[in-house]
């Protein structure tokens, strides 16, 4: 089976999650090429569908199209040449009354849709038996719990300081730095880690070396991060966002907390004086690759029955 992966070039490279769910389709048979999309906003991805559907026109070889995010979507389902699957994360939902329109449309027109989270599924009031709930999965291999000395010797960090994974970089509004920035002041000795161009290896690495993962975000879907800690036992905090309340529910040292600066801090002082890791692990083995690529591969089946 022949599929083009339609996401966003703009970074220079394909996401993380798309690479590693594209990668899981080629051990399970498939064979996959990428249309990048390079340019922002409505126009800027306008640009290219007449370039995706002169590459679709002249070689008539690829059996389906998958995109990842509402707006790549909309541009794949615009061409006439090949059915369309559609991933939704998140952000094309909930970020704007702009994104929420265009994935509207979009999941209107694609052959079939998938969605992170089964809240996208209903803030685009889809419901149909082209719908699939089906979350990132994750690298199980990759993401796997070491020893935090270990860690800490081959990232270089200080083995007496205490350390904080906040969930991504500190200029992304929705993530909520401040809040955390200001939990940690107050534990003494305590560094928090921004979560900015570092390499999926040292992400690992930074999940068994940290004490926890500090989650302040506004809005989630289904937080990729949270599951890999989770696959790392590293002990986490998370506001009440996503699917996170459910993913933690019965794991130690893992908890819920509130928009307070003091509340978190006091979790992460409980955190501490365990000295323990979580045992997440468990919790996450379902989303394991192989198996999330399995559950993707039998929708591209049915998409061409």
């Amino acid at each position: 089976m022949k599929v083009l992966i339609v996401a966003s070039g703009n970074s220079s490279k394909v996401s993380p999650f798309v690479k590693e769910q594209a990668d899981s389709l080629r051990k399970l048979g498939c064979t996959i090429d990428y249309f990048l999309i390079e340019g922002r906003g409505i126009f800027g991805y306008l640009k290219n569908y007449f370039l995706l559907k002169k590459i679709l026109k002249k070689s008539k070889r690829y059996d389906l199209i998958h995109a990842h995010y509402g707006l790549s979507g909309l541009l794949a389902a615009l061409q006439p040449f090949s059915p369309v699957v559609i991933t939704f994360h998140g952000s094309d939902v909930n970020l704007n009354i702009r994104n929420y329109l265009l994935s509207l449309f979009a999941s209107r027109l694609a052959d079939a849709n998938i969605f992170a989270h089964l809240n996208l599924s209903q803030s685009l009031k889809y419901y149909s038996d082209q719908t699939h709930i089906i979350p990132c999965g994750i690298d199980l291999d990759l993401f796997r719990p070491i020893s935090k000395t270990d860690a800490r010797d081959k990232l270089g960090l200080d083995h007496k300081s205490t350390y904080v994974l906040f969930s991504s970089s500190f200029d992304n509004k929705i993530k909520n730095a401040s809040l955390a920035k200001l939990a940690v002041k107050h534990i003494e000795n305590t560094i928090l880690i921004e979560l900015k161009n570092y390499s999926r290896k040292e992400v690992s690495l930074l999940l068994n070396a940290a004490d926890l993962l500090l989650v302040t975000s506004y809005s989630e879907t289904g937080p990729l991060i949270v599951k890999e800690a989770l696959a790392c036992n590293c002990p986490l905090i998370s506001t009440d966002v996503g699917d996170v309340r459910t993913l933690i529910a019965k794991t130690k040292n893992c908890f819920i907390t509130k928009y307070d600066a003091e509340n978190i801090a006091s979790k992460i002082d409980v955190i501490l004086k365990s000295d323990r890791i979580s045992n997440g692990r468990d919790r996450v083995k379902h989303l394991e690759l192989d198996i999330i690529g399995n559950r993707v591969l039998n929708i591209y089946k049915r998409m061409l029955v």
